[in-house]
């Protein structure tokens, strides 16, 4: 966050959307088939619903329109957060600056972030709290960074790393920072990169690639393992690791109603997937890579007790490249969505909401092109972000 797929990609990026960025997400994004320039602002209808006799009892909501409504625009923004206490929106921009909607620049590292495709400022978090901010950045070696600061709503200080990962390759870097319901950080880190997993990362437990962590980063210096952890106390197991098996899964996020995890993994040549964990989990899932791409055998590969993926749809068809994974509506503002999952795909760009007890029932509901994350405020309302440069405010039409 190079292959063959990247560069072919990226050349297909170049001449189909002048706008483009050269920006890869997950994976290596875009990777096979063209993309399709897209309308910047759109609104999605569904096939309206059956005529029916008017009835004195309300009609269950249906299924209806979406409009995506540009309320700002970023140097290539990629991460959304919000903070305790305060109405701003934050977004980190690749580049290297968390900035807020009304344009402040909080945090700048645009002198020591690296610029490779998949490089860069690729997370934020803030402390439950509210008085500590987290980012996910490469360093100009290409290394991961998991920084803190204290902030008090005016001034970032204090910055301190509370986490370092080697990266092999410039490739596969996750990015994702959230506090879970159990006030826990957790960090998504790719399998260290190229093609293939060529150090069987995905699969190694004595490596924090390929992983989701969860530490505790206020525990103690630098940070502390929670002592319920699936893998603290076993031989040859990095503590830190929550789940495994996970090529580059560069969105995550927590239903905030149920605290489930939805789990956007890139895939590598035929299939992107999300998976899925369960509130509750004791964690130590093994969602198959680099045993598995998607619910298929990778390279013959087998394992046991895989976890298999919720949601499976192929890479190339369509232009599909690289899954986004967002969030459960929760909102007030648009009744059909709710309890809808939301996800999309960075080069195809189209967006799609499925109901969470019905995945395959999964329906278009508008397009963002090159759709590098989603959001969700205060209130449950919901955002989404193109690297190109808008913020888009999700609405009823």
């Amino acid at each position: 966050m190079i292959g063959v797929r990247l560069v072919v990609a990226v050349l297909l990026v170049l001449v189909a959307v002048t706008a483009c960025t050269g920006w890869q997400p997950p994976e290596s994004p875009p990777s096979a088939g063209t993309l399709t320039p897209r309308a910047e602002t759109t609104t999605a209808t569904s096939p309206p619903p059956t005529e029916t006799t008017a009835s004195p009892e309300p009609a269950p909501a249906e299924r209806g329109e979406l409009r995506f409504r540009r309320i700002g625009d970023f140097d290539q923004p990629v991460a959304f957060a919000v903070r305790k206490g305060d109405d701003r929106l934050y977004i980190a921009e690749q580049t290297g600056r968390l900035r807020t909607d009304d344009g402040e620049t909080v945090i700048d590292l645009s002198g020591e972030v690296s610029t490779g495709n998949e490089q860069g400022l690729l997370g934020v978090a803030f402390h439950p709290t509210g008085r500590w901010v987290y980012l996910d950045w490469t360093d100009a070696r290409g290394h991961t960074h998991v920084t803190e600061w204290a902030y008090d709503g005016s001034r970032a200080t204090g910055r301190r790393d509370v986490l370092t990962q080697d990266q092999p390759y410039a490739n596969h870097n996750g990015g994702q920072l959230a506090f879970g319901p159990d006030g826990y950080l957790y960090i998504a880190l790719g399998d260290g990169g190229s093609a293939g997993d060529p150090q069987g990362n995905g699969q190694d437990l004595g490596t924090l690639l390929g992983k989701i962590l969860r530490i505790d980063p206020r525990g103690k210096r630098p940070y502390a393992v929670p002592e319920d952890n699936p893998f603290v106390g076993k031989e040859g197991a990095k503590p830190e690791i929550w789940a495994y098996g996970l090529r580059n899964p560069w969105r995550f996020t927590f239903d905030r109603e149920t605290g489930d995890l939805w789990i956007g993994d890139v895939g590598q040549n035929a299939w992107e997937e999300v998976d899925y964990q369960p509130a509750g989990s004791e964690g130590g899932e093994n969602y198959g890579w680099n045993l598995r791409e998607g619910d298929k055998p990778f390279r013959g590969g087998k394992g046991r007790e895989l976890v298999d993926p919720v949601i499976v749809y192929p890479l190339k068809e369509g232009g599909n490249c690289s899954v986004i994974a967002g969030h459960v509506y929760r909102g007030e503002k648009i009744p059909w969505l709710r309890g809808h999952f939301l996800y999309g795909d960075f080069c195809a760009g189209w967006v799609k909401a499925a109901p969470v007890d019905e995945l395959d029932q999964a329906a278009e509901v508008g397009e963002v092109a090159q759709l590098s994350s989603f959001g969700e405020g205060h209130d449950g309302e919901l955002y989404a972000l193109s690297l190109r440069g808008p913020l888009y405010r999700i609405e009823p039409a």
